[in-house]
Parts: C-alpha cells; sequence; structure tokens
C-alpha cells in the first residue's frame, strides 16, 4: 500500500523535512502521521473514487525534493504570460518553493495585508498562520489531506484583514520545472476578514515534459460579509497528474464566487468542500473542462448548507473528445434547519466521439422543508439541426463545430466577473478547439 512507503519515508527523514520547513507546518506533522496510517490513501472502492485511481498514482518511485535543493528556475523571466488589460500583483511558486517577486508589489498593499510564501509569513507572523493552518482541511477521512500536511514545506499565503480589499487581482503562478521526474506537495491558505475583498487568479503550468504528480491541498475561510473570486487554470502537460483539494468555510453574508478551468492536463481530481456557516452567504461554483486524447478530468464537489438563508449555484461543462474520460460528483447537503435554502447543481457535457467517456451524478440530500433546490445532468453530442443549419448559410463543418463548442463553454466563462480574463479565456479555448493547442501567446515557456 502506498501510504507504508510515504510513512516510512517520512519516519526515516523526520529532520530533513523539518528543517526545510517552519514550526507552524512542522506542528501538524505527526498529526497527518496517524491520520495516514488510520485511513490511508483514497482507492477506487469508495464511492468517491469510482472512476479515478489515485493510489495509483502514488504508486510510483517519486522523487521527492525534501532536501530544498534550489532547482534554477527564473519564474518571473520564463513566464511573460498575462492577460491582456488586465494588471494583477503576480506570485510564483516554481515546483512547491514560494519564489520572491517584486518586494514593490508589497509595499502597495495595505497595513496588516500578509501576502507571500506560506513559511517566510510564517516565520514572520507564527500566531496569525497558526489561527487558520490546518484548521479546514480535513484528514479524518481517505484523502490526500494528511499526506499534504505530512510533507508539505512551502506554499502561498494571503489574509486580508477586515475592511480591506486589495483592488489589483493577485496572481499565483505555479511552474513545474525538473531535471528529475517528481511529486510536488503545495499548500496554499487564503484568509479574509470581515468586509474584506479579494480575488485570486492561479494559474498552474509546466515548463517541460517530465512526469509530475502534484499534490494540493487549499483552505480558504471568508469572513463575514467578505468577497471573494477564485479562479483556477490549469495549463500543464499530458505527462501531469494533480491532486487537488479545496476546503472552504463560509461565514454570514459572505460571497465566494469560483471557476475551475482545465485546458491542457494529463490527468486531474479536483475536489472541494464547501461549507455554508453562516447566514446569508452565498456561492457560485463552476468549471470548464475541455480535454482529448487520453487526458481525464475528476470533479467532486460538496456544498454543505449548515444555516438557513444561503444560497448555491454550481455549473460544470465538459467537451470531450478522443478517448478522454470525463467525471462528475456533486452532492448538496442541506441540514435540517436550514429554511429558505436555494440551491441549484447542473451539469451539462458534450461527448464528440463515441470513444470518449462521461461519468455524472449530480445528488442532493434535504432535511429542511422550505428550500427551493434542483440539480440535473445531460450527456449528448453537437446538435445536429444546428449544425445543418450554419453549414447552409456557408459555415465550414470545423468552423461551424467550433461555434457551437464555443457556445457552450462560454456559459460558464460569462460568470467570470473579470472581463479581461473572460476575453483571454474565450481565445485559448478558440484556440485549443482550433488547433488543440491552448499554449499562451508572448509566453517564453510556450514557444
Amino acid at each position: 500500500m502506498s501510504e507504508k512507503v510515504y510513512t516510512g519515508l517520512y519516519r526515516e527523514n523526520r529532520t530533513l523535512v523539518g528543517n526545510g520547513s517552519c514550526g507552524v507546518m512542522n506542528s501538524l506533522r505527526e498529526d497527518a502521521l496517524a491520520a495516514l496510517e488510520t485511513f490511508g490513501l483514497p482507492t477506487k472502492q469508495l464511492e468517491e473514487y469510482l472512476h479515478t485511481d489515485i493510489a495509483r498514482w502514488f504508486e510510483p518511485d517519486w522523487g521527492m525534493n525534501l532536501g530544498r535543493v534550489r532547482i534554477p528556475v527564473g519564474v518571473s523571466d520564463r513566464f511573460r504570460c498575462s492577460v491582456p488589460n488586465l494588471s494583477t500583483l503576480a506570485y510564483y511558486l516554481a515546483d512547491d518553493r514560494f519564489v520572491a517577486s517584486d518586494l514593490s508589489q508589497r509595499t502597495s498593499l495595505a497595513d496588516g495585508v500578509i501576502i507571500g510564501g506560506l513559511c517566510e509569513q510564517a516565520g514572520m507572523f507564527p500566531d496569525t498562520i497558526a489561527e487558520y493552518y490546518g484548521k479546514l482541511a480535513d484528514m479524518q477521512r481517505p484523502g490526500i489531506a494528511a499526506l499534504n500536511t505530512l510533507f508539505a514545506q512551502d506554499g502561498f499565503v494571503v489574509i486580508v484583514p477586515d475592511g480591506v480589499t486589495i483592488e489589483k487581482p493577485v496572481q499565483l503562478v505555479t511552474l513545474l520545472q525538473s531535471p528529475v521526474d517528481m511529486m510536488v506537495t503545495r499548500r496554499i491558505l487564503v484568509v479574509l476578514g470581515r468586509g474584506s475583498g479579494l480575488k485570486l487568479l492561479v494559474c498552474d503550468h509546466s515548463a517541460d515534459s517530465r512526469n509530475y504528480l502534484v499534490n494540493q491541498v487549499t483552505e480558504v475561510f471568508a469572513g463575514e460579509d467578505s468577497s471573494l473570486e477564485l479562479y483556477d487554470l490549469e495549463e500543464t502537460a499530458h505527462t501531469n497528474k494533480r491532486v487537488s483539494e479545496l476546503f472552504v468555510r463560509q461565514d454570514a453574508g459572505s460571497s465566494v464566487r469560483m471557476a475551475g478551468v482545465t485546458l491542457n492536463n494529463g490527468m486531474t481530481r479536483n475536489s472541494a468542500y464547501v461549507t455554508l456557516a453562516g447566514k446569508g452567504a452565498s456561492l457560485m461554483l463552476d468549471g470548464v473542462a475541455v480535454v482529448d486524447g487520453s487526458q481525464h478530468v475528476d470533479n467532486l464537489t460538496f456544498v454543505d448548507h449548515q444555516v438557513s438563508d444561503c444560497q448555491s449555484d454550481e455549473l460544470f461543462k465538459y467537451v470531450l473528445d478522443g478517448e478522454a474520460v470525463g467525471s462528475f460528483a456533486g452532492k448538496v447537503l442541506v441540514r435540517e434547519g436550514s429554511q429558505r435554502t436555494v440551491s441549484q447543481q447542473t451539469n451539462r457535457n458534450i461527448c464528440m466521439k463515441r470513444t470518449a467517456r462521461m461519468f455524472t451524478q449530480p445528488q442532493l440530500e434535504i432535511y429542511a422543508d422550505d428550500v427551493k433546490c434542483s440539480h440535473g445532468a445531460t450527456v449528448g453530442q453537437l446538435d445536429d439541426k444546428a449544425l445543418f443549419y450554419m453549414r447552409q448559410r456557408g459555415i465550414s463543418e470545423s468552423d461551424a463545430r467550433t461555434l457551437l463548442m464555443m457556445a457552450f463553454t462560454d456559459e460558464v466563462i460569462s460568470r467570470i466577473s473579470l472581463e479581461p480574463l473572460q476575453q483571454r479565456l474565450r481565445h485559448l479555448v478558440e484556440r485549443r478547439f482550433k488547433s488543440g493547442s491552448n499554449l499562451c501567446e508572448g509566453c517564453q515557456i510556450c514557444k
């Protein structure tokens, strides 16, 4: 079993792991070790992982940079990708190591904002980071949270104090580059105080075609009346495997809007666990995936309505070609007493060829009687009538197919509030449909 290999590896390298990290992260490692030994890694015997064999991904003898050897990666020099007409505060993770960005960005931030490398910031603000780190990531079940907590040595943190809104979007660029195949363990922590605001764009990229396994855990605390937009764009390589777990807690009146976009990958499993813990909290949770060949994308969502007067809205769309595999499993739980809940969950999918496969399982579990909840899913092909109509007006078949697929995915993209990001994603999706390429123009990596 893979977990035995990793628990043994940790025991042999306790000192090495700890020396390469910080006190706050080290303080939870023994708890993570016990949890991993008890619950292990998830297998296909569990319903949540029925279509994605996570355990097999962890079986190879992956290299891990526990000694924090500095692999020369000029992230800000090599990464020239940008969103036209969108000015961001850019920060970088090279594999699983934070790379310092332009210091002028930090001096322009409001007092009390903490942003940067998780280990670095935990050294300067240990009590603040310790208040939140590891408090949402659930290690008491099969999953990757325990393994991530055991080995994560660095990551990224944003803490926005009460009443502060960071006007510019924050962009976190994560870049994979290594001379050997590697498992990368990342941790991201986002905390919004009462009445605060943040827009965060996470861009996941590969600089080479090495085999990578990315193990990422993100914890998000949305304080009372706060506003968060979190967009996650994966543009890696066919040799990449990514396992991501996102844990979100929303307090009263908070507004969270999240979207995950997968345009190029190898195998991806994303899990989002959201708790609506305060009255009046609202959630918009979206996803779009464009995959072909042997690519695999699995999205799982669990939205827990714990109190009354909350709203959640989910929209996930997939376009699958070749022998690609897609999976969506979404569950909305409305607990007893959570009256006046409004929840909608939708999954729409297009399989371009019969060899593509899509598995979908939307679920509602309701223990309150004054609610408005709905869910639905469809799997089909392009509308032949619409295709015929466009061909009759002189549009080529390939262009007609592209236009129809663009219209299909645009329903998700148009829900992103940042208009420059909308336009950039439309451009990338169009290139993906036309040529199979999603590489960003003007980027040294993508040339």
